[in-house]
This record gives C-alpha cells, sequence and structure tokens, in this order.
C-alpha cells in the first residue's frame, strides 16, 4: 500500500497540514487561521488550544483533500513558530496563553540582564540577549501567573515551545528537538544540553524542560482516539531550519531565506560554530548522530508589514496587489519605509527602533507606500546578508515563503544583493523539510542525496541592476534606518 508523509506547519497566524508523495509532490493540504490577543502594545499572545484545534482541522481537510485515510500516513513532521512559550499541565491543558516569539513584555528584563550576562549568554547559546527568546517569557509567566511557580517547583507544570506542545498533545511525549531548544536562550549548544548556570540566572526548574532529541527519530505515536491507530511522529525542527532543509541546503555555505510575517535567513555552517557579533548562531538540525550549526539573520517585519497595508492602512484588498502597484512607478521617488513595528532585528537588534515613511511629498500615493514596503524587505535581507559575508562566502540565495511569488520582490532583491536568487518549484519548503526529516526515520527517504535531487528549480531571478543605482539605493536605505533607530526612547523621554 503506498504511504505518504503528513507535516504539521504550525506558523504565528495560522496552522497547516500538508501530505506529501515520494517525489515531494503535495496530495492535499488544509489550512486554518486562529486569533492573535494584544492585551497590552508591544505584547502578543495566542490561545494554544485554539492553535491545537486550527491544527485538527487543517489535518482533517488536508487528508479529505488528498482523498485518503490517516492509515496511509507513514509518518508525521512537525515545524513550527519558534520561541513561542507555552506552559501545559499532565492532562496537556495550557496554563495561560502562549507568550508570542513577537512579543515584547520582557524587554526591561532583558536590559538589565544583558549587561551582565550577556557575553555568557551569546558564548553558550550563539543567541543575543532579546526579549524574543524564551527563556525571559518563561521567567514572566513562573513569577506573574499566580501559583504556576509553585505547581513549577513540584515538578506539576510542562514548558515548551509549539512543536513541544504539539507532541505533547498528539503522542503524550514531553520532547522537542535540537533546533527549537536552541531557541529558548537555555540551552547549551556545545555541550547539547540544558545549562544549568542559564536555569538559575531566569529562576527556571529543570522539571519543566522537555528532553532534547535530533530533528529525525521516532518522538511517540499517535494516542488512538485521534486517528484511529498509532502513526509515529517522527520529524521536528524550527520553522526557519525547517525551511533550510527543505531547501536542500546540506552544505556548508548554502543559504536561504524564508519570506513569511518576519524574514529569516539562514545559512549551513556544518559542524562549525560561528560567532558573529549582529547574527544570531543557532542549532539548524540533529541528525545520524551529529549536529548541524547555522547562522542566522532574524528580521521580525516584513510580510507583517503587507499584512499592515491590508488591514491597518487598508490601502490593499490583498498581498498580491502590491506587485500590480509598486511596478506602475520606474523608482520609489525617494520614498523609504522602514518597517520597524516591534523594533529592530538582525543586524541592528535596536528593540526601540519604531516603524517610519520617510521622503513622502504631495505627489506620494499608496503605489509609493507598497513600492516602499516590498523594497524594505529586501533591504532588510540585505543588511543581514552583508553580515553572513563577513564569516562566510553567499554564492547565491534560494527563498521561500509567500511573498516569493512577487515576481517584482524577487527581482529586486536579486538586484540589490548582486546574486542569483532561485525559487524552487515547491515553494512550501518547511512544510517540506519538516516532511523529509519524518521521512528519513522511518525510511521513507533513504539518504539526503535521495531529497537533493528531488530538489527542483522554478525560476532563477538574475541581476541586471546597474552598480551606481544599487550603491545609491541603499544607502538611501541606511539614512532612513538611522532615523528609526531608538525611536521609542525618544518619545518616552528616556
Amino acid at each position: 500500500m503506498e504511504k505518504f508523509i503528513l507535516a504539521l506547519d504550525e506558523g504565528t497566524t495560522s496552522a497547516r497540514a500538508m501530505i506529501f508523495d515520494k517525489d515531494s509532490n503535495v496530495l492535499g493540504s488544509g489550512q486554518y487561521e486562529f486569533p492573535q490577543y494584544f492585551p497590552k502594545p508591544g505584547w502578543v499572545e495566542h490561545n494554544p488550544e485554539e492553535i491545537w484545534n486550527a491544527q485538527v482541522a487543517a489535518i482533517k481537510t488536508a487528508l479529505k483533500n488528498a482523498k485518503i485515510g490517516p492509515e496511509k500516513i507513514a509518518a508525521i513532521g512537525i515545524t513550527n513558530q519558534r520561541e513561542t512559550t507555552i506552559v501545559w499541565d499532565k492532562n496537556g491543558k495550557p496554563l495561560y496563553n502562549a507568550i508570542v516569539w513577537q512579543c515584547r513584555r520582557t524587554s526591561e528584563m532583558i536590559e538589565e540582564i544583558k549587561h551582565e550576562y550577556g557575553d555568557i549568554i551569546k558564548e553558550k547559546t550563539g543567541l543575543v540577549p532579546d526579549a524574543y527568546f524564551s527563556a525571559s517569557k518563561l521567567k514572566w509567566l513562573l513569577d506573574s501567573v499566580p501559583g504556576l511557580r509553585e505547581k513549577a517547583e513540584k515538578g506539576e507544570i510542562k514548558f515548551g515551545t509549539v512543536d513541544s506542545f504539539l507532541i505533547y498533545k498528539l503522542t503524550g511525549e514531553h520532547v522537542t528537538d535540537y533546533s527549537n531548544a536552541s531557541r529558548t536562550m537555555l540551552f547549551n549548544i556545545k555541550k547539547l544540553e540544558w545549562d544549568d548556570e542559564l536555569l538559575e540566572l531566569f529562576d527556571i526548574p529543570h522539571s519543566l524542560l522537555p528532553e532534547v532529541k535530533e530533528s529525525s527519530e521516532i518522538y511517540g505515536y499517535t494516542k488512538k482516539e485521534i486517528f484511529g491507530h498509532e502513526i509515529p511522529v517522527s520529524g521536528d525542527a524550527g520553522d526557519q531550519q525547517a525551511a533550510l532543509f527543505g531547501q536542500a541546503c546540506f552544505e556548508e555555505g548554502m543559504v536561504k531565506a524564508t519570506y513569511g510575517t518576519g524574514n529569516f535567513i539562514l545559512a549551513n555552517t556544518g559542524k562549525m560554530i560561528l560567532y558573529s557579533d549582529n547574527l544570531l548562531t543557532t542549532i539548524a538540525w540533529g541528525l545520524d548522530g551529529e549536529v548541524n550549526y547555522a547562522l542566522e539573520g532574524s528580521i521580525f517585519i516584513t510580510g507583517a508589514a503587507i499584512q499592515w497595508l491590508r488591514d491597518g492602512l487598508k490601502i490593499i484588498r490583498n498581498a498580491a496587489e502590491t506587485e500590480k502597484l509598486a511596478i506602475k512607478l520606474s523608482s520609489n521617488e525617494g520614498v523609504y519605509f522602514v518597517p520597524a513595528f516591534v523594533g529592530l532585528g538582525a543586524p541592528y537588534w535596536d528593540q526601540y527602533a519604531r516603524g517610519l515613511i520617510i521622503g513622502i511629498t504631495r505627489g506620494t500615493t499608496r503605489e509609493h507606500i507598497a513600492r516602499a514596503t516590498l523594497e524594505a524587505i529586501a533591504y532588510l535581507t540585505r543588511d543581514v546578508l552583508e553580515e553572513m559575508e563577513k564569516l562566510i562566502q553567499v554564492k547565491e540565495l534560494r527563498v521561500d515563503g509567500g511573498a516569493t511569488k512577487n515576481d517584482f520582490l524577487m527581482q529586486f532583491q536579486a538586484d540589490i544583493i548582486n546574486k542569483n536568487v532561485i525559487r524552487p518549484v515547491v515553494q512550501e519548503t518547511t512544510s517540506l523539510g519538516a516532511a523529509y526529516l519524518a521521512g528519513l526515520a522511518v525510511d521513507y527517504w533513504e539518504s539526503l542525496e535521495e531529497i537533493k535531487n528531488l530538489w527542483k528549480i522554478e525560476r532563477t531571478f538574475e541581476p541586471v541592476m546597474s552598480e551606481e543605482k544599487r550603491k545609491r539605493l541603499y544607502a538611501g536605505w541606511k539614512e532612513a534606518v538611522k532615523r528609526a533607530l531608538a525611536w521609542a526612547k525618544v518619545v518616552e523621554g528616556l
């Protein structure tokens, strides 16, 4: 009987399920959005039960669209929004809303810690201390939710990132993989274990933490009541690492950029742990007894800026409209948009930066704003690649995610970085990476070589812009960014 792989891709705004065959073809998919909650300015939360319900609905829809039953699923792979922090009890019941990676409620806590412990945290975890990561979110929960710390001390609660929560709901096993653990700011990426010094610093009991495993192994089997029979859950990776894997970036120096809510650029550094002043060092995946590392530039707001044009400013009806508006102009006419809604991530790491549109005149239209938004995504990506090139040589950029459908953006990206931008046939590489990891664990696919041969190019965008124009446009961008930095401090009188 022919079998297939089910990938669960739990993102920041929606839960998706995709079913792949041996040739990486998508048989069926399902996707359901879930609400975002903003209790205070800068705070972002999800309801974990709504995430779970959306994921279950997506699985059912994917199976229905693929016209197969769950007995045809050989294995399940999970990929997820990273850093988002959930605590739950032994029955899988969440004890508070999930605190989302975008949430800035612990910024002040991190500023205090950063001064004294920044170098230690960077050395042990590869991360720049920031409210983005899980450690300070978990400390906030333990300190702020009545009775939670007492339950934690008694070993009655469990912490995990979203992958860990989903695996627990599916199998009852409390595990995570190396890639997700490396995003908590509590995991020692050299020793490959939870770090006692950091747990003490954030006052977090060891008993809360999941067991850390490879990214491709059987973690457990689904409970019978979910699918009617047991299916191995055998792949797990944070969304960006899964996309790197799905792009077949298995060799040192290969780089991918995922265009989603934010942009995330990862470079495979193989067995080498490389440190950059302004980029993160992270674990790419654990496979066959070995760990691969990566350099990462995390850009917090890119696709979310397009959503803002639609939902906030209401100047577009859908994301695709930005391309039509942008190509009506021959240039940005001096209009730049720095989408620093929640501060700026790599390479600036300024949590007090704020969004800015500059260069506006009486002649500025929604076309200018749309074009400036798309260009900003490309500029931010170049910012990160320039940092990477201090340590490795970047030959080309493999791209995936929703915004890669935008040909204007992809061409501008190639022009502004002066490198080929390669769009694969299967652009849902995050889900595909989770599927590959799950399939490798159960011998559905036999080797990385087999997977590499499945990866196919849909289109290559080659740079055509003159060097003079490239320099001029990028210089304008850098000037715009300067004016956005530390703005929250200015207006708050800090």
